[in-house]
Formats: structure tokens, sequence, C-alpha cells
């Protein structure tokens, strides 16, 4: 199985979109996740428990989505607040295959570390409620039984100083904030009245 704290690094992958590999490294990594936890995952086209709003990505993330659906971010309005901008009536993802990372990974039994007292750490879990209710414990599961936090945020931290310098490097920008000025409004009431 691959090993999900190792990643492949999008500095040498030869995909020309480094983010776009990145991505398509997560979901191979993910993959044996998917299988080991088949009758633990409740996440299904539409269910979107972890689709909340105010989800911010770094700004390499938000060009990709940016250069592939611009479009919908010009004429279309974002999902109303309270949940992700980018779902549609039904809950469904309308950015699915350019998800942010962020989305490729939630629902999975979660891991990292934290420090404690001092200079010690310590290792923290989380799995999305819908998913703890079958299987053993998260706290119980072998680490190759969860996604590693951590390595893949270090490498789109990488990727962002390396495209837009290092001040960059802290910023982060909402999904919802990517939409047109005046998307907040649903469209048929911006076209009223005229």
């Amino acid at each position: 199985m691959p090993d999900p704290t190792n990643p492949p690094d999008p500095e040498t992958d030869p995909d020309p979109d480094p983010i776009a590999a990145l991505h398509q490294a997560v979901d191979r990594l993910t993959r044996p996740l998917d299988v080991m936890h088949r009758d633990r995952l409740q996440c299904r086209r539409g269910c979107a428990s972890c689709c909340v709003d105010d989800l911010t990505v770094f700004p390499v993330e938000a060009d990709l989505i940016r250069r592939h659906h611009a479009p919908l971010l010009a004429n279309e309005a974002p999902h109303p607040a309270g949940v992700c901008a980018f779902l549609d009536d039904q809950g469904a993802c309308r950015i699915y295959e350019h998800r942010p990372y962020v989305c490729r990974t939630q629902g999975y039994p979660l891991r990292w570390l934290d420090e404690a007292d001092g200079d010690s750490l310590v290792e923290l879990r989380d799995i999305c409620p819908l998913n703890d209710d079958t299987g053993p414990p998260i706290e119980q599961l072998p680490a190759e039984a969860c996604w590693t936090l951590g390595p893949v945020e270090e490498q789109l931290a990488r990727a962002q100083y390396q495209a837009h310098g290092e001040a960059s490097a802290r910023v982060r920008i909402r999904l919802r904030d990517l939409f047109a000025p005046g998307a907040e409004t649903p469209r048929d009431a911006r076209h009223q009245g005229r």
C-alpha cells in the first residue's frame, strides 16, 4: 500500500500543473483507504456534511479552480451561505474534478501530530461523525488506516511559496470569495427590473 505520509512531490511530478498532479497523487493514495473503509464510509454524492462554509485554500489551489471553472465563477451564484459555495441544489459538488485537497480527504479517519505540554507531541485523530458508527474506534486503527495530515499541506505551502513568494505562503482564500462580485445574489434577482 502507498504511504499516505509521503505523496509524490509536485516539484518533481512531470504534470505541467503541480497542483493538479498533487491532487491526482492524493486521489491515488486515498484509494486503499476507500477499500479499507468501504463499510464505514457514508460519503456519497449529495452528502454535504463536511462541505462547510468558509473553507479556505492556498491561492495556488484557487488558481486551479479559476482556470477550470471561469464561467461558473463569473455567471453563477454560489450556494447560499451555510454550506460550501460550490454545492448545487442537490448537495453535489460543481467542481468535483478540481476540488481542493481538503475536500479530497474529508470523511476518512484523520491523524495528525500536535504539540502537547512543552516539547512533546501527541497524536490526535478525527473522523466525520457519519463515518464513526461502524468499524473499530479510530483510536484503535493502525496509522496506515488513517490519512495523515501534514505532509501534503507542507507540499501545498511549498508550491504556494514557489509560485507567489514567501508572504503568500500564509495567505488563504475563502472558496466563496472565488465567485464574481454580485454572484452572492441569485441570478434571477440580478436580472429583475431590466
